[in-house]
């Protein structure tokens, strides 16, 4: 038996990185999963786990996309018990400064639709279903969600806004709904740009990203898969709501000298 045995669970950005990885997590500790992505990869995930998850492709920044995925868990198994916004896009760390100011407005708006509209619209469309389960709402930050310099004025601005967003709705939503989020630093895997931008698929892990680290090591995709398991299980995070777990390899307290005080030892 699995800490989340019985739970259903809608999850964004399932397709690749750290969402396809807590699919996986999930499916074996016991949860049945609506994995929801843009592309059509997530199909892949039905294949590998079987009737634990449900693929659905779906635009995130649409009403349309998550009221899709909402019924979709409530038609297979009748009830919603966590709801997972992990879908984001990046702005491949962009300053102002090398945004042309017509092209600004356009970025802004398909970066932040996906980075905080997104989570917005998929916790309005899951609501009532939350509400009757007494569930749990998980959000993805960032890093960036509380330093400078995580990614570009774009990224950096949406991440802080995620952070507020779990902090407003875990206010709204209590008692019936939990509200908590995870703030990662770096994982191996490759995001999406801001097509306004002229972005592509970027690395997510540059050059000289594991000696920067305090923990010098680049965690895998599968390291954050406990922390969201976590805040889905109602025993072991029963007593948490508007809280970020911060999973960044030590990066908030990366010193100025060194990344830490044994490096290089």
């Amino acid at each position: 038996m699995g800490v989340l045995d019985g739970q259903t669970v809608v999850l964004t950005g399932a397709g690749s990185g750290i969402g396809r990885a807590v699919v996986r997590r999930y499916a074996a500790e016991g949860a049945r999963v609506v994995a929801v992505d843009i592309t059509e990869r997530v199909g892949e995930l039905s294949a590998e786990l079987g009737e634990a998850v449900i693929p659905v492709v779906a635009d995130v920044a649409t009403w349309e996309g998550n009221v899709r995925a909402v019924r979709t868990a409530l038609d297979a198994w009748g009830r919603l018990d966590v709801f997972v916004g992990n879908a984001g896009i990046t702005d491949s760390a962009r300053p102002l400064e090398d945004i042309p100011g017509d092209a600004l407005p356009a970025a802004f708006g398909e970066l932040f639709g996906v980075n905080v509209l997104a989570p917005m619209l998929g916790v309005r469309a899951a609501l009532d279903a939350l509400i009757a389960s007494h569930g749990a709402v998980i959000l993805t930050g960032s890093f960036a969600g509380s330093s400078a310099a995580g990614g570009g004025v774009l990224y950096t601005a949406s991440k802080h806004a995620v952070e507020g967003l779990v902090r407003q709705l875990a206010y709204e939503l209590a008692p019936d709904v939990r509200v908590n989020g995870v703030a990662p630093g770096v994982a191996p895997t490759r995001l999406r740009g801001t097509s306004a931008l002229g972005q592509g698929m970027a690395d997510s892990v540059l050059d000289g990203t594991k000696e920067a680290l305090p923990l010098q090591e680049v965690p895998d995709t599968d390291a954050y898969g406990g922390v969201f398991t976590l805040l889905a299980s109602r025993t072991d995070a029963g007593v948490m709501t508007g809280t970020m777990i911060t999973a960044d390899s030590g990066l908030a307290i990366r010193g100025i000298a060194r990344p830490g005080g044994r490096v290089g030892r």
